[in-house]
């Protein structure tokens, strides 16, 4: 029997933005987020730019403190605890392998830092060991201990990053969008090293991607976000073989195809206009103002989460009907 390693609860972050002198407004990020990750499992969870997926991540690692909601980690609750000693189990690789390394450190001071800030080093010798061992283990080796992040390309960057949340032997790793600031070669490189490293280490991961047919490769369930709200959550095969959200079906609809004549016979469900603001979001369904079943109750009440079967779960008025 699988046993859940995090459990969400109803999670929202809120942003407070000034509007005018006196009244402040909210930028509703993440907006009653639900849902739980088996311990050795993917979930991947995608959507456009804006629908909260990052924040999500950075949430959950309390990077950004919850508005409101429940963090439940291997049986804990975490919401509102000391995080230093879950900083151990838990950890993120950034998107941006060129934002998120300090370029006045070496690499093998920013792969040490996590080491020295949780002591897991008894001496000098042993800290070097650990270091070139984890540089090893993603593919770099001890000449790039020396070497300061410029050197290096993105790829590398992006693995010295995986290095340093590796240093604390974690057990749940958020990787946000770790692949999409590099070359499609690269990326594969990455995503092979990732499973590789999830198998040998059991792992736990919530792949955070905007590529839908890489999350299909690497997730074993799939979460669609829209709006700060997750709208579809499935196994990756059911997902990708029968989506029944419509805001699933036009992303499925978006993935290329290689080949020419498939690519031609199949039907791209077009959305109409834009992405609501965070900052004043539809009433009733997230999703009405673009969806082409919307009806008057779209508008009047919010979709509940149910189960279609197979733990399939999607919020829509209209499943069924379309």
């Amino acid at each position: 029997m699988t046993k859940k390693l995090l459990e969400v609860n109803g999670l929202k972050q809120y942003f407070p933005v000034k509007d005018g002198f006196l009244k402040t407004n909210y930028v509703k990020a993440v907006d009653g987020v639900t849902f739980h990750i088996d311990k050795g499992e993917t979930l991947g969870l995608v959507g456009e730019s804006g629908c909260g997926k990052t924040t999500v991540g950075r949430t959950l690692l309390r990077l950004y403190e919850p508005t409101e909601g429940q963090i439940i980690y291997d049986g804990v609750d975490i919401t509102n605890v000391n995080m230093l000693p879950y900083r151990k189990k838990m950890q993120i690789v950034f998107q941006d392998p060129y934002a998120s390394l300090n370029p006045r450190m070496t690499v093998g001071d920013i792969v040490g830092e996590p080491i020295d800030i949780h002591n897991l080093a008894k001496n000098a010798k042993i800290r070097k060991e650990k270091i070139i061992s984890l540089l090893e283990t993603v593919g770099l080796n001890s000449e790039h201990a020396n070497r300061y992040p410029h050197e290096f390309s993105g790829g590398q960057r992006q693995r010295i990053g995986i290095a340093r949340a590796l240093a604390v032997d974690p057990e749940f790793i958020v990787c946000d969008e770790p692949i999409s600031a590099l070359d499609v070669s690269i990326q594969a490189q990455v995503i092979n090293m990732l499973e590789d490293l999830q198998k040998e280490m059991g792992l736990t991961y919530l792949f955070i991607a905007h590529d839908l047919s890489i999350v299909k490769h690497i997730s074993n369930r799939v979460g669609v976000m829209y709006l700060g709200k997750i709208v579809e959550l499935a196994g990756s095969d059911d997902m990708y073989r029968n989506p029944l959200h419509p805001y699933t079906q036009s992303l499925l609809s978006a993935i290329p195809i290689p080949d020419v004549r498939l690519c031609r016979e199949q039907e791209r469900i077009i959305l109409q206009g834009d992405v609501p603001s965070p900052l004043n979001p539809p009433s009733g369904c997230s999703f009405r103002t673009r969806c082409p079943y919307a009806k008057e109750i779209c508008a009047k009440e919010i979709p509940l989460f149910k189960e279609y079967g197979n733990n399939h779960i999607a919020a829509c008025h209209r499943i069924g009907e379309i």
